[in-house]
């Protein structure tokens, strides 16, 4: 019998995914983040933390993170505690907080790059002008990983995206909240996002006595 693959180019017996990691990438947990954080302080590297530090409070999507602009965090050079952009896969806006550490390394951002309103948040090195490319940040985030011993291949952008969403669900339950943060339309695609499963929708319930 012939072997259909031979006369089809796009057929391998080789799978596509051997030797890679797929699946959903997972978060960070807090020591993790302290360690990056910690680091990136010692550093001196103020871009990278107030980088670091704004993907985690704002759960955006690293083209929607990188796409930033001034105006979209500070108002006359002071950092908003609260923003909302709309989102490029979407179209849909959503509302992120800031937290007082994050308001703080995006000042000192702003200050030593001297940013104004209609600049990109975190410009390329090679033109003032323009956004750093999602490339750029995940090469950023493969570096602040392999800092503190961990395999980049295991994460991705989506990690950041989904480590302080993960978070709020552990402590809350609130799916409905978790939905709203991250911009899904339907309850579905966050469940399917944070990885929830019956043993994990059993722990919430085993909290709660009647």
């Amino acid at each position: 019998m012939q072997d259909s693959t031979a006369d089809h180019p796009c057929r391998t017996t080789t799978p596509w995914n051997r030797s890679k990691l797929i699946g959903p990438k997972p978060p960070l947990k807090a020591k993790e983040i302290w360690s990056i954080r910690v680091r990136l302080q010692v550093a001196h590297r103020i871009r990278d933390l107030a980088l670091f530090n704004l993907f985690l409070d704002s759960k955006l999507r690293a083209c929607d993170l990188v796409a930033l602009r001034v105006y979209d965090v500070a108002l006359n050079g002071r950092v908003r505690s609260r923003a909302t952009v709309v989102q490029r896969k979407t179209g849909r806006s959503v509302q992120f907080e800031i937290t007082e550490q994050t308001r703080e390394t995006v000042a000192r951002w702003l200050e030593k790059k001297d940013l104004h309103k209609g600049e990109p948040l975190f410009p390329s090195r090679v033109n003032r002008r323009k956004p750093m490319t999602t490339r750029q940040y995940a090469r950023l985030l493969a570096s602040w990983l392999r800092a503190i011993g961990l395999d980049p291949s295991a994460y991705g952008t989506h990690s950041l995206r989904r480590t302080k969403a993960s978070m709020i669900y552990r402590r809350t339950g609130n799916l409905r909240a978790v939905q709203l943060l991250l911009g899904h339309t339907k309850i579905e695609s966050t469940v399917r996002y944070l990885g929830i499963d019956v043993d994990d929708a059993l722990l919430i319930a085993e909290q709660v006595e009647i």
